[in-house]
């Protein structure tokens, strides 16, 4: 049988289980508090059987007061047993989901690129928060409460015996119907559940990547096609929550019926024997009626509870799917970079995003301490890749990057990339104030540091422009700034940072004309004196290089100067200035 197929995974079951060990003491209370609620549960019909026969059949007024002031006291105790294994299942659950959570989020945080470029945002949003919360409910609505139920049908089905073996004949002969078709519904609400997730995750999916390129969806006039695309995924979605109501209209019924008809048998049975004046007292016929009806509603109420159950566990299953994902740059570095120079060397570097498909090739080139270099070449020539590979967001194939003459994978990752900071040309900024997105709530860098940062590169009065100021909030990926105003605050981020390389990927290749004076000011002012890696775009910028390196088709083709390199003859640099850059310099 397929590993889907199964009814319930015990080893999935045993790992999750794994993260209730810190919460061992409340494990085991509520465990406890399961045993009382089913002992509890069965001493009520037996007060009642004793009441009818010892109190108002043989009319003790009496004793059936001190039958009603029992029941009274049993009913206070199965009502703080209830309470108090409620509040701290549910407790339990939502401990176990936030330490589950944070172990997600930490493993996710660690991935490579790759990995995000090749997995839906929607997806992983999913697993993250509806998956998790999913899995709560195994422990505040599933296993606590299939183990009361199952204790509670245990106690029940002794008592029946020792009360009327005849009665509890006609229980049991229709006891194995209801776990037969308990054991089928289990079976076929697991692999219901299944498609309900999955549809759930590409929905979740759709909306979000939908909702974030709205404005693509709306210049192409594609509202429509989308709507129609979405229709199509919400049918999905519904068909498969429509599967799940269905199997309940089957079961539940069926579930119904059983018992109506053990109490008409019992009655039958039971009366006709105690009228005659049978072993069979009117008492126990009563108890029997409330017996069975406590014996068939856990059955009815397990299979409900299983659902909710198997929800939870294929949620697990994803969430674990993700925490096994091997997809993280391996942080084996032991050498903390407390500080650099800044000499940045590539000896023949070899790299590709995909197997036996190599970006770079075999490139080799080296940056001083405090140089400012340049790299330029056609779109596809490796540039940016460059810039991945510095930062180890990928895995060299082969060769060396070397930081101050040591391998940048001697390093830990954490102090490597506390020392490079990037500028973007796509800035993100998240939907928060502009404080928070100039320091990423790092409490080493105070507001006093960020305002004089900005004074200093020259983009304080824009700032304060801006209503609030610092403390304006710039909305989800920064939508309430034109895209100038969001390069400047990536030049103020990566300049309060303080970090001895700095990274200028097009950093200037989408800014309006009102920006671009203040966004040259804030590159000379955040170049100066540290060694900066350029991915050119404006003329300015490569003329005052110290260095440019030309790349084409993943390959250095020329290095030298921008005076050097003019003075090439059929140079690469040359032919791409004279197409290019001189028409920029002209205009």
């Amino acid at each position: 049988m397929k590993e889907e197929a199964k009814a319930f995974d015990f080893k999935l079951f045993k790992r999750l289980l794994k993260y209730t060990r810190a919460y061992r003491y409340t494990f085991i209370y509520v465990g406890f508090a399961a045993i009382m609620l089913s002992v509890l549960g069965v001493l009520r019909p037996h007060l009642l059987q004793l009441a009818i026969d010892h109190s108002i059949v043989p009319r003790q007024g009496d004793k059936l007061i001190f039958y009603i002031v029992l029941m009274i006291g049993v009913l206070v105790a199965e009502a703080l047993f209830l309470f108090s294994f409620i509040y701290f299942a549910n407790w339990l659950g939502q401990h176990i989901i936030r330490d589950l959570r944070i172990s997600l989020f930490n493993k996710m945080m660690r991935f490579k690129l790759h990995y995000f470029n090749t997995s839906a945002v929607g997806r992983l949003t999913t697993r993250a928060v509806n998956d998790v919360e999913t899995i709560a409910s195994i422990f505040s609505q599933g296993l606590f409460m299939i183990i009361s139920d199952l204790l509670k049908m245990t106690v029940i089905i002794g008592v029946m015996i020792y009360k009327s073996w005849q009665l509890s004949l006609f229980v049991f002969a229709i006891l194995p119907l209801i776990l037969y078709a308990t054991r089928l519904f289990q079976r076929a609400m697991k692999k219901a559940f299944e498609d309900v997730r999955s549809q759930v995750s590409n929905l979740n999916s759709f909306v979000q990547e939908r909702l974030t390129g709205m404005k693509i969806v709306q210049l192409f006039s594609q509202e429509e096609n989308q709507y129609k695309q979405f229709k199509e995924i919400n049918e999905k979605h519904k068909k498969a929550w429509i599967k799940t109501v269905w199997y309940n209209s089957i079961f539940f019924p069926i579930a119904e019926m059983s018992s109506s008809i053990v109490i008409g048998l019992v009655v039958w049975y039971g009366g006709l024997n105690a009228a005659e004046g049978g072993g069979i007292t009117l008492g126990v016929v009563v108890a029997f009626i409330e017996l069975s009806q406590m014996l068939f509603r856990p059955l009815r109420q397990i299979a409900d509870k299983f659902n909710t159950l198997q929800m939870g566990m294929v949620a697990a299953k994803r969430v674990f799917d993700v925490l096994d994902t091997q997809a993280e740059i391996k942080d084996t570095g032991t050498i903390q970079l407390t500080s650099t120079k800044g000499e940045i060397k590539f000896k023949d570097v070899h790299f590709g995003y995909v197997k036996d498909v190599e970006v770079i090739k075999g490139i080799s080139f080296k940056v001083k301490s405090g140089e400012t270099v340049a790299i330029v070449g056609a779109t596809g020539a490796g540039k940016t890749t460059i810039i991945n590979l510095l930062n180890r967001f990928y895995e060299i194939n082969s060769g060396t990057i070397l930081i101050d003459g040591v391998s940048i994978q001697d390093y830990t990752l954490q102090s490597l990339r506390s020392h490079i900071a990037v500028v973007l040309q796509d800035v993100f900024l998240f939907a928060d104030s502009i404080l928070n997105n100039i320091t990423l709530k790092n409490p080493s860098i105070t507001e006093e540091q960020v305002i004089q940062a900005a004074k200093k590169i020259g983009v304080h009065e824009f700032i304060m422009s801006l209503p609030g100021g610092y403390h304006y909030n710039v909305k989800e990926r920064g939508a309430m700034l034109s895209s100038g105003q969001r390069q400047l605050l990536a030049f103020l981020r990566a300049y309060v940072s303080n970090s001895s390389i700095l990274i200028l990927d097009e950093a200037t290749s989408s800014i309006d004309s009102y920006s671009e004076e203040l966004i040259q000011i804030a590159t000379d002012k955040i170049t100066k004196g540290r060694t900066s890696i350029i991915i050119a775009h404006r003329l300015a910028t490569i003329k005052k290089a110290d260095k440019i390196i030309v790349m084409d088709a993943g390959k250095v083709v020329e290095m030298g100067s921008h005076k050097e390199l003019l003075q090439l003859k059929n140079g690469y640099y040359k032919n791409l200035y004279e197409i290019q850059f001189k028409t920029e310099e002209i205009v």
